[in-house]
């Protein structure tokens, strides 16, 4: 079987490295994959390193489309996509998450009778505003296979007219959904005792078993509201006067937070996915608007503010593990008080078993 997968934003390329991983440990004789890179994320720090550093082999083709609106940048990607297609003829298109690359994969191949595999199918924030909602809901519906991560990603599938009971072969009208845990917890599982083997990070910043809050910032949402981006850093600058807030500054946020400063934030630069690891495990709390941050918060279960209205990842917060603050400042400062003096234990695996790229393979190669 051979299988082209999209990838173009950070956590799309941590994503990839699960399911490559699973390829050439259990598949190598039987599933050739082909690694497109659409360049939606070109700085290094947020892309290159992290194929270097977990071991992901490089793209075999690289659209380098760049920064651009919506509507450009998707465009640019259908197009070299559609390419890539016709002349590698796969079996299949594998799409990761919500992203425009997501997007352009899934009418690209849809449109020329490739069928798409959507991994992390099903995800819901019921908040048609944000653009990631619209990427994952059109994904979806143009998919053959659809893997949820959770159980409410499945139950969404089925309340918006995904029957659950059908019976391959499988395509576009009929399609498939499987529960099968989440690709990111396998990939946590694997390089979690690698990250502090590894990284110095910690040490660095002086912050070798002392306690300190981790914050991250990026959804556009937040970042080109000034109102909401001045909540939220005015919220930071109160926490840290009484805990350290190392702040990794992505670079939407550091070109709209130009002069930011408080005596008790580390702003630093964008950090490596292990360095990521390193520092979500041994923070007191996580504070963040990424969905994938807050998931792996849940992973190293710590608590988690969420910077946002919404989240897709209900579950975290039904276990009372984390909090929809929004860009409220005295929301996120009370949220994050209560989580410092009283830290949840209670984390369910609601997330799978840490073996769901072999999972997908095997329908993959079984249900086309």
């Amino acid at each position: 079987m051979k299988i082209v997968t999209i990838i173009g934003a950070r956590p799309q390329i941590i994503k990839a490295a699960a399911l490559s991983r699973a390829i050439k440990d259990h598949y190598a004789d039987r599933i050739q994959e082909v690694i497109v890179h659409t360049g939606q994320h070109y700085d290094d720090n947020m892309s290159q390193v992290f194929f270097d550093e977990l071991g992901i082999p490089h793209p075999d083709y690289n659209l380098h489309v760049g920064s651009a609106s919506h509507g450009v940048q998707t465009a640019k990607m259908i197009e070299g996509i559609e390419q890539i297609l016709m002349d590698e003829k796969p079996d299949c298109m594998v799409l990761y998450g919500d992203t425009n690359s997501t997007l352009a994969g899934a009418v690209a191949a849809s449109k020329i009778h490739v069928p798409v595999v959507h991994i992390e199918a099903g995800l819901r924030s019921f908040n048609k505003s944000m653009p990631e909602e619209i990427n994952r809901i059109v994904c979806d519906h143009c998919s053959a296979l659809l893997f949820t991560p959770t159980r409410a990603g499945f139950e969404n599938l089925a309340r918006e007219g995904f029957s659950i009971d059908n019976v391959g072969p499988y395509d576009i009208d009929n399609p498939k959904v499987y529960h099968c845990g989440d690709i990111m917890y396998d990939n946590s599982l694997h390089f979690s005792s690698i990250a502090d083997q590894k990284v110095s990070l910690l040490k660095q910043l002086g912050l070798e078993g002392k306690p300190y809050v981790l914050a991250t910032l990026h959804r556009d949402s937040n970042t080109d509201s000034p109102e909401r981006l001045n909540a939220i850093l005015d919220a930071f600058k109160e926490l840290s006067k009484e805990i350290t807030v190392v702040l990794p500054m992505h670079p939407r946020t550091r070109k709209k937070a130009t002069g930011f400063h408080a005596d008790n934030i580390i702003v630093t630069e964008p950090v490596s996915f292990l360095e990521m690891i390193q520092m979500e495990k041994h923070a007191q709390l996580v504070l963040t608007d990424s969905g994938g941050v807050q998931k792996e918060s849940y992973f190293f279960k710590k608590p988690c503010v969420i910077l946002r209205p919404e989240t897709e990842w209900v579950e975290i917060v039904e276990t009372g593990a984390a909090t929809l603050a929004d860009a409220d400042k005295e929301k996120i400062l009370e949220a994050s008080h209560h989580y410092l003096q009283q830290p949840p234990i209670n984390f369910p695996e609601v997330f799978g078993d840490g073996h769901a790229a072999e999972f997908m393979l095997e329908k993959m190669l079984t249900s086309l």
